[in-house]
């Protein structure tokens, strides 16, 4: 059974996507910038717009009956890598203890000058009885 999860980007109505898609266990997060109403956040701070894209991301798995804990995936596409450090501490503040696999990379632009991080993520919805040995 698949679920459509909607956000508030102006994007997704004229792209053609969702903010995430849940499909039994497995929820997809779209990529996902610190935007509000199509508004940019926080300019010029790539950490703060970590933390607000990581918050949105948050709020569509809860949507989905999901939590951050259930993340086993994250894509960072990133418009200056020489920024990853602070970047990657933001990502940590959120996944240190969660640890996904992770991927960085940098790209040559977003789809606004102003956006600095772009985040994607997928979750899978473990039994809790279920062994997570680590």
């Amino acid at each position: 059974m698949r679920r459509n999860i909607a956000g508030s980007s102006v994007y997704e109505p004229l792209v053609g996507y969702s903010r995430a898609v849940r499909v039994g266990l497995h929820v997809h997060v779209a990529g996902t910038t610190a935007a509000q109403d199509g508004v940019p956040m926080h300019p010029g701070d790539a950490a703060a717009q970590t933390r607000a894209a990581l918050s949105i991301i948050a709020g569509a798995l809860q949507q989905a009956g999901a939590e951050l804990r259930h993340v086993v995936r994250t894509r960072l596409y990133v418009t200056d890598i020489a920024q990853w450090e602070v970047i990657g501490r933001a990502h940590g503040e959120v996944f240190g203890a969660i640890r996904p696999a992770c991927t960085m990379v940098q790209v040559a632009a977003l789809i606004d000058p102003a956006h600095l991080v772009e985040i994607e993520a997928d979750a899978y919805i473990w039994d809790d009885s279920e062994s997570l040995g680590g």
